[in-house]
């Protein structure tokens, strides 16, 4: 439905020098789904995500929204924003204060370049506020509305002319946590009844995680992983995506050997031996990252009969209510754990660290900071000449 090939955007700072904002970015977005371009401040997602919208041009690169070309550089094709079918949600609302709740929802229909009927915008408007759930408020001021409703009337209003594509450039970052928490479900159950194909821009992991079918994770303009929350999560492809997304435990080894399980390796580490997953074929002797989730490290006072075990001494432990979270030593390392607060173990006590192999990530290349997805890559047809016979 929405497919952006090799798009490049690059400008002069203050000094003249080139900022490469957006690097080689490739992705497409199936009808119906919602996609998040995930990364820290000053990564290209905003830079991509306003390419799309027609509210910066590109330096080159394509853009396709359907069967429409709305940029192309070699077809020398530009499609102003308002032609484009687009809805956007800016991380300011820009509400419009001297205005009700109606009046901001009709705003897109009435200036726009079709012409509807006194009727048609009534209906329209009223259709597209009950679906935010905002039904009952329309003759309220804007300015007295809270800030969970500021952000509903923004959706309304770029929901009204029932674009094509939907554009969300860090909505719920206004908001305070819990509301934002509220939000994220409102969002989701929007997206789903509505089917829209939506764009989502965050920094949030925690948004990414809970709201995309896909993820882009980005970094330094360029998009170093995509796949779903879960993928990303489980199974990070670098140290930058495996400590952007969430918490995790970061352990150096070396290759000892395949195991006959598929992507099993023996490693040798600086906590002790263990037995990791990896995607990509290792060879023996071969510096690796281990990246271990913190919930994958399980605690106990026995020693498990698992692949996996550690010894370990408790070191801290902090109370905060859910969980707990327990800094161990295993050998000369620090590693966090998070456990059920009914655990009852105190510092100072001997304890055994077990993990699954396959929860257990090595990842190649730990110190490369340009692992750049190459998409649509046939991934069958890498060198296997490295893999531990």
């Amino acid at each position: 439905m929405l497919n952006v090939t090799r798009l490049f955007k690059e400008y002069p700072n203050d000094n003249g020098e080139m900022v490469k904002a957006a690097q080689n970015i490739t992705f497409e977005v199936p009808q119906g789904k919602l996609f998040t371009l995930l990364g820290p401040s000053g990564c290209g997602k905003t830079t991509t995500l306003r390419s799309i919208a027609g509210l910066e041009k590109p330096s080159s690169g394509e853009i396709t929204l359907g069967e429409r070309v709305i940029y192309s550089s070699q077809k020398r094709a530009f499609v102003p924003p308002n032609r484009r079918d687009i809805g956007m949600v800016f991380q300011s609302y820009a509400i419009w204060p001297h205005m009700n709740v109606f009046q901001n929802a009709a705003f897109p229909l009435q200036v726009g370049k079709k012409k509807y009927s006194k009727a048609q915008i009534e209906d329209k408007v009223m259709r597209a506020l009950n679906v935010v759930q905002l039904d009952g408020l329309e003759a309220r001021e804007a300015t007295k509305l809270s800030g969970g409703q500021q952000q509903r009337l923004a959706l309304a209003r770029a929901l009204v002319m029932e674009p094509q594509l939907l554009l969300l450039d860090e909505p719920l970052s206004n908001l305070d946590a819990k509301l934002r928490e509220r939000m994220r479900f409102e969002l989701k159950r929007l997206q789903r009844e509505l089917g829209i194909t939506t764009v989502y821009v965050t920094h949030d992991q925690s948004e990414a995680l809970a709201l995309s079918n896909q993820i882009a994770v980005m970094n330094a303009g360029h998009i170093v992983q995509i796949g779903t929350p879960r993928e990303i999560y489980e199974h990070p492809n670098s140290k930058f995506v495996a400590d952007f997304i969430g918490s995790t435990n970061f352990v150096n080894g070396t290759v000892i050997e395949k195991q006959n399980q598929p992507g099993r390796y023996k490693l040798n580490t600086e906590a002790g031996e263990i037995v990791a997953y990896s995607a990509e074929p290792l060879a023996k002797g071969e510096t690796v990252l281990l990246s271990i989730r913190p919930e994958n490290i399980h605690v106990s006072l026995n020693r498990p009969a698992a692949v996996n075990v550690w010894e370990a001494i408790l070191d801290t432990k902090i109370f905060l209510g859910e969980y707990l979270d327990f800094q161990l030593k295993a050998g000369e390392k620090l590693l966090q754990a998070r456990v059920h607060p009914s655990l009852r173990i105190d510092v100072g006590q001997k304890v055994y660290l077990e993990m699954e192999p396959e929860k257990c990530i090595a990842l190649r290349n730990p110190d490369s900071s340009s692992q750049v997805v190459k998409v649509m890559q046939d991934v069958s047809g890498s060198d296997d000449s490295r893999e531990v016979s």
